[in-house]
């Protein structure tokens, strides 16, 4: 079969871009310089601003529509180019300056599935294509090194700049640092608050992150002395509650909701996670038994006028992942990794959204 360009236009006409809902090619989106070589194909995407949060995913979703509305062997994988029409601003002299967006997830109690939550979301971010950090900020019980199956991991410095930094470990796409891997996990620890913001400003100024699209922050639950630290520390993007639909849990998401929105901290909330949703046992698929009350976090954010990301279900194999260090975001196929991959998806146009409507978050200034 011979390739021409109508082809490959005609089969990216159903490629939408999701800041518009328009197709790619009526919005000029695709350059005029598509090359046939045989089965390959190649061709640029023209975008507005280097900071478009959809540019990996609409690279993703044309390799997709070539390959499904063409065929026969076509070779397109790394072939598109992404072209932008308007150059990048300097970027301010801060700390973190190659961070894009720093994502804070927290929540108003422990045992509400916080950190699985974080987790998973980067490991979902990461397969979307973007570059993603996650930083535990748990000093007292951090459990991503558990997660992420790497409890034995000591990350060493590396000369950077004539610094020298930790070097973050990284697994399934994502960068990460926790407390975790410089303390004896079987002992508690023992430390002031000044030492715990201490510990955490060191795993965030003098790491070598990169460049990161993502930086998922693990909050401690509740409101504590690290929450101030993170918020005087950086400027972050948004924030993300998480809770479980019963009564108790959504009293304390409304005091952590209340911390982020008050006017000293003055955090955008990009909206509410509910997890432990509903139980569908495996031999029952098409069932949901409400263990913890039906749709509190959905009632909850509607009252606030503010989004409800996703709802995560209660299966077995969250347990499971979280104790054998493979999240189950890694699994696009099951129902909780479908659930992962659509809250990452939602995170992305949240934070698309809050970008182009709100003004850059300030850090907290602190006054003596």
């Amino acid at each position: 079969m011979a390739f021409y360009p109508q082809l490959v236009l005609d089969a990216l006409k159903h490629v939408r871009y999701p800041g518009t809902g328009e197709d790619i090619v009526s919005a000029g989106m695709v350059d005029d310089n598509i090359r046939i070589d045989g089965k390959k194909i190649s061709f640029s995407l023209l975008l507005e601003k280097p900071n478009d949060p959809f540019a990996k995913s609409l690279v993703k979703a044309s390799e997709q529509a070539i390959i499904t509305y063409i065929g026969d062997g076509v070779e397109i994988k790394g072939n598109i180019d992404v072209k932008y029409r308007m150059q990048e601003a300097p970027k301010p002299d801060k700390l973190l300056p190659n961070v894009k967006n720093i994502i804070a997830v927290s929540s108003g109690k422990g045992g509400v599935g916080k950190s699985t939550v974080s987790s998973n979301l980067a490991v979902a971010l990461a397969k979307l294509g973007y570059k993603v950090g996650l930083l535990d900020a748990d000093i007292f019980g951090p459990s991503v090194p558990k997660m992420f199956g790497l409890e034995d991991a000591r990350p060493y410095l590396e000369p950077v700049d004539g610094r020298e930094l930790i070097r973050p470990e990284e697994k399934y796409g994502v960068k990460m640092l926790s407390i975790g891997f410089f303390v004896d996990p079987e002992n508690a620890v023992l430390w002031r608050g000044g030492m715990a913001s201490n510990a955490l400003k060191q795993l965030i100024s003098d790491a070598n992150w990169g460049d990161l699209d993502y930086f998922v922050v693990d909050l401690p639950p509740g409101t504590s002395d690290i929450h101030l630290t993170m918020v005087q520390t950086v400027a972050i993007t948004g924030a993300i509650v998480v809770s479980t639909p019963q009564a108790v849990a959504l009293a304390d998401a409304r005091k952590g909701i209340s911390m982020f929105q008050g006017e000293k901290v003055n955090v955008p909330i990009l909206g509410l996670v509910e997890n432990m949703a509903w139980f569908t046992p495996a031999e029952l698929p098409n069932n949901k038994y409400y263990l913890f009350g039906k749709e509190g976090c959905k009632q909850l954010a509607e009252s606030m006028n503010i989004p409800l990301l996703g709802q995560i279900p209660i299966v077995q194999s969250i347990c499971e992942g979280g104790d054998n260090g493979t999240p189950v975001a890694c699994d696009e196929d099951s129902i909780t990794g479908r659930a992962f991959y659509e809250l990452a998806q939602r995170v992305v146009e949240r934070v698309a959204e809050r970008n182009a409507t709100l003004p850059e978050t300030k850090k907290v200034e602190i006054k003596h």
